[in-house]
């Protein structure tokens, strides 16, 4: 795959790199970003959504830092140890070639996996480079001061109960409360680093390099033999296996959620105000995340998100304004998820605020009802029968939506306006109401049929009537209005219209014109359809992702083809996407994002079908 390079004598890449010019490890608990320069500027610990201990790429003076880098002028590129999340650095000095391999070995549920264990190992391949660690954590979003105790071998960096050791095959000095190393290798020697959480059944432990070698081989064998579940043969199978390798790292795996995306606050547009925190469980996302597992042949992702829901989820009252589901939780399933903003972070490039919580937690977006129950429904279809108690949870969730479906709500983008009449949230109640009567039907399983039925042919025609523009000639974005929404792209992947029906393709045709620009497509006109924030946005890659999707399915397979291609010039050296690409194809927003990755997986999955 295509690398960037990058120099480490670029000033501006030394404050802020690029947000595509970083990779990205995990654990199946929590995650870190790895620069292109050798720096983790962002890690959280001990899960997703825990406060940071390195977040420079939020603040680059106060978030704090894990370099471990060439200490001469060095091109770097990065790669993924080939079916792997197992991370490679590498620098090219005029002397010798180096590389770092970032990985966070995968411990299933034993006392390690308390650890937390994040090892870097550095080897010389090529010569000799000098290489140059410095090791700075900032603790709680770098509010929290912290002390640091120095020994052979090792640090121990402590703050207000929490604590994290450093263990080293290289000596450590003392840089006030962070440490760091300046050392030299020569071809066939390494170097360990191995950051571990400590607390009362995990002990300070060193990492030799016997033992990095072992806990490499054991992570690739980890991944790999997860890989292999894999049923995908099509013509993409680099990217589809990357995105679903991607996929897999947004799991925690005691509770089985999936993460929208593995950071905060990363904006849509520099020095706008859309900077969200992603680090929480979209019912939507994580719904839409387990089918394209699913699809794939990953079917323990999809129990374990169904688990999820049923162990950790408790549904309001069904009065309750946000309905008896709301549409984010926690990765333990906790329901307050409270916003705050971090004023004393300067945000990305001084893209302020930087956020963590998220106020949308309490929004009502009736489409998060579709996105479950057929996600049900594909798993009970794939993989295996659901049992009587998630049946009567279906048929409860299934009632209320017959019963609300026709509401205001703040829609699939989550606008911080005025509520309005979303065609997309009508479209997923049909498709909530419809897939539980598939499902009733396959199994024989006791229903309200009449009354279901009624609802949905309701919605239809309510969709065909009030969400039909003749003016537009096209569907359009809410109930009487004029306004084109890249989210109707889901018309037809939902199985609502035919991908050919007349009014379907003049739609197609609509969109194409006003929304997309050399294959990638914008969700709306925020100033057609006011949003109720400020600034602009780049193009949104799960609609581009859709956009392929609906062309393919409409027969027009070349053009399908093509946008897809392109699609794929914008992912980054590694195969990952943001949630956007901007106007000069930088990527934005938080990254990567699981919207972006499971849509290429079935924007994939169905071109191929088409293609034949």
């Amino acid at each position: 795959m295509a690398v960037t390079p990058r120099f480490q004598d670029d000033p501006d890449v030394s404050r802020y790199l690029p947000i595509a010019d970083h990779g990205l490890i995990g654990d199946l608990r929590s995650v870190a970003l790895v620069g292109t320069n050798g720096t983790i500027d962002w890690y959280c610990c001990p899960s997703f959504d825990s406060p940071s201990v390195f977040a420079s790429i939020l603040d680059a003076d106060r978030g704090g830092s894990f370099e471990l880098t060439a200490t001469v002028p060095s091109r770097s590129k990065q790669f993924y140890f080939p079916d792997t999340n197992v991370l490679i650095t590498r620098f090219y000095t005029e002397d010798g070639v180096g590389e770092v391999q970032d990985f966070m070995p995968v411990t299933g549920d034993s006392h390690e996996a308390e650890r937390h264990r994040l090892i870097r190992r550095v080897l010389c391949a090529r010569g000799t480079v000098p290489f140059r660690v410095h090791v700075a954590p900032r603790f709680h979003y770098g509010i929290a001061p912290h002390s640091m105790r120095l020994f052979t071998g090792s640090a121990v960096f402590e703050c207000a109960g929490f604590a994290l050791a450093l263990s080293s095959t290289v000596a450590l000095e003392r840089d006030g409360d962070d440490v760091s190393a300046d050392f030299k290798l020569s071809e066939g020697e390494s170097a360990v680093f191995a950051l571990d959480q400590l607390g009362e059944d995990v002990a300070p432990r060193g990492c030799q390099s016997a033992e990095a070698e072992r806990e490499f081989a054991a992570t690739v064998a980890y991944w790999r033999k997860w890989l292999s579940q894999s049923r995908y043969r099509g013509r993409w199978r680099e990217m589809v296996h990357r995105s679903a390798l991607t996929l897999k790292l947004l799991t925690y795996a005691p509770t089985g959620a999936i993460v929208a995306a593995a950071t905060t606050s990363l904006p849509e547009q520099l020095g706008g105000e859309r900077n969200w925190d992603y680090r929480y469980v979209w019912m939507r996302d994580a719904a839409f995340c387990a089918y394209a597992l699913l699809r794939l042949g990953f079917t323990s992702e999809a129990e374990a998100f169904g688990n999820f829901l049923t162990t950790h989820i408790t549904p309001n009252d069904d009065s309750a304004e946000s309905g008896p589901v709301q549409i984010m939780y926690g990765i333990d399933g906790r329901s307050d998820l409270a916003e705050v903003e971090l004023t004393h972070f300067e945000g990305y490039h001084g893209s302020a605020p930087v956020r963590i919580g998220n106020a949308a937690a309490g929004q009502l977006q009736l489409d998060i009802y579709g996105a479950l129950i057929d996600s049900v429904y594909l798993y009970d279809k794939w993989a295996k029968p659901i049992s009587s108690e998630q049946w009567d949870k279906v048929c409860r969730l299934v009632n209320w939506v017959c019963a609300h479906w026709d509401q205001p709500d703040e829609g699939v983008w989550e606008t911080r306006g005025e509520r309005k009449p979303f065609l997309y949230s009508r479209l997923m109640c049909w498709v909530a109401i419809e897939r539980a009567i598939r499902l009733a039907n396959r199994r024989g399983l006791p229903a309200d049929h009449r009354h279901w039925r009624q609802c949905r042919d309701a919605i239809y025609r309510r969709i065909m009537d009030r969400g039909w523009s003749e003016r537009r000639q096209a569907f359009v974005q809410y109930e009487g209005g004029d306004v084109l929404d890249a989210s109707v792209l889901m018309m037809p992947l939902a199985k609502f219209i035919a991908p050919t029906d007349p009014k379907w393709l003049s739609t197609l045709d609509a969109l194409g014109e006003e929304l997309v620009s050399d294959s990638l497509v914008y969700r709306y006109d925020p100033l057609a359809s006011p949003d109720g924030l400020a600034g602009d946005e780049g193009t949104f890659s799960i609609c581009s992702f859709w956009y392929v999707e609906a062309l393919a399915r409409a027969g027009r397979v070349d053009e399908a083809r093509l946008a897809f291609e392109k699609m794929l010039t914008y992912a980054n050296h590694l195969g990952l996407f943001a949630e956007e690409i901007g106007r000069t194809g930088e990527q934005q927003g938080n990254f990567p994002q699981a919207f972006t990755h499971l849509s290429l997986i079935s924007a994939a999955f169905n071109l191929d079908r088409a293609l034949g």
